[in-house]
């Protein structure tokens, strides 16, 4: 975008939203020139009240609100749902994230949208799909990461994990952008908007197609191998005397350079218990027992220097303090109420172009001014 230009200036977004799915999507069409104009109960939506970590602020809602309009709205109030009405007639998205059934209540059912709104693209955010038994269930990331299994694939032998960061809805925050971009195409051919389902467990089920196609086509549960790959081996950290490595082997030629520059061990090559990827996992204590005492005589340099050599991919395992001074880290900066700025890591696939600094809004920031621009015409 070094052009200047950002492709969804003129966009003009409503979005009822709250936590992160919802807020995720719309960021990213702010961050593209989008109009978001985010709409909050008065007390303020639920990810302001997550922590107060950043300048008092929570850290949540300082990732996912950047370049946003705030307008507090009391929506069981005839006044301010007549409003919400008049921004929805001029909208070119809605996105929204109540429970199910409560957008129908505001008035705007899919039969009312399809009506008087032909042109707009509505997202509903929802856990489950709605033609489902689960259809009123709520639902949080932890729970949907239960729910689907991901919890079953992920963490140690004895014990269970959820992923460390908020998977299913940021997947499901990812997969409704996905879905606005594509409708907005469609409307740009056809004229006509789209009501689009997108459910928290839709994301995170399609996650887990590869476990689910090894458990019904071959009967086998994929376990749970803490840092190591289930069904790719070796792909896992090996200790060395002064840290570890991640060591990941994709293909029988890296194998072979693997066995020859940096096992220096070329009969393992030709040991039929490891020739091919499905043997290694299958015989994967026999094949660490062979590994890891070479990785444990040589310190994390020595290991660097003969995995570049032999063109093998390896990583390490950061800690939370090695991220802000990670050199791939790229970071933007966000205006927080008041005008003091810090530093974000920078969304994937944005290198520039945001034009000037994002600022995270206060709480009914913009409610007078966007109560002025769509307060209702009087009949002359």
């Amino acid at each position: 975008m070094s052009d200047g230009v950002r492709p969804l200036e003129g966009l003009f977004v409503v979005s009822i939203e709250q936590a992160v799915a919802a807020p995720l999507c719309t960021v990213r069409l702010a961050d593209a020139g989008a109009r978001v104009v985010k709409i909050e109960r008065s007390e303020g939506e639920t990810a302001r009240h997550y922590d107060s970590t950043v300048e008092g602020m929570s850290a949540y809602f300082v990732w996912l609100n950047r370049g946003k309009e705030s307008v507090a709205l009391d929506l069981k109030a005839g006044e301010d749902l007549a409003l919400l009405h008049r921004m929805v007639a001029r909208a070119d998205v809605l996105v929204q994230n109540l429970a199910p059934g409560a957008i129908d209540r505001l008035g705007l059912s899919a039969d009312v949208i399809a009506e008087k709104f032909p042109r707009l693209i509505v997202v509903n955010i929802v856990g489950y799909g709605q033609d489902t038994p689960y259809a009123a269930m709520r639902a949080y990331d932890m729970l949907v990461q239960a729910e689907s299994g991901i919890c079953a694939v992920t963490g140690t032998p004895e014990t269970a994990c959820k992923i460390g960061v908020s998977a299913a809805d940021i997947a499901t925050g990812m997969n409704a952008h996905a879905a606005i971009l594509e409708a907005l195409l469609a409307r740009a051919r056809t004229g006509r908007g789209r009501l689009i389902e997108i459910a928290m467990f839709d994301g995170m089920a399609d996650w887990m197609t590869v476990p689910l196609l090894h458990y019904e086509h071959a009967g086998r549960e994929t376990g749970r191998y803490g840092l190591a790959h289930a069904s790719i081996y070796p792909y896992r950290p090996y200790a060395c005397r002064d840290g570890a490595v991640v060591i990941s082997i994709q293909q029988n030629s890296e194998w072979k350079r693997f066995c020859n520059l940096v096992l220096r061990r070329q009969d393992l090559f030709a040991d039929e218990r490891f020739a091919t990827n499905a043997w290694r996992v299958a015989n994967r204590a026999a094949l660490d027992a062979e590994i890891e005492p070479v990785f444990e005589a040589i310190d994390c340099a020595e290991a660097i220097r003969r995995l570049g050599e032999a063109q093998i991919a390896w990583g390490r395992v950061s800690e939370m303090r090695d991220l802000p001074r990670h050199q791939a880290l790229r970071t933007m900066q966000v205006a927080l109420p008041g005008g003091r700025q810090i530093a974000v890591p920078m969304p994937a696939g944005r290198s520039e172009g945001f034009g000037k600094i994002p600022a995270v809004p206060a709480l009914g920031a913009d409610t007078d001014r966007v109560r002025s621009e769509f307060a209702e015409r009087k009949a002359p």
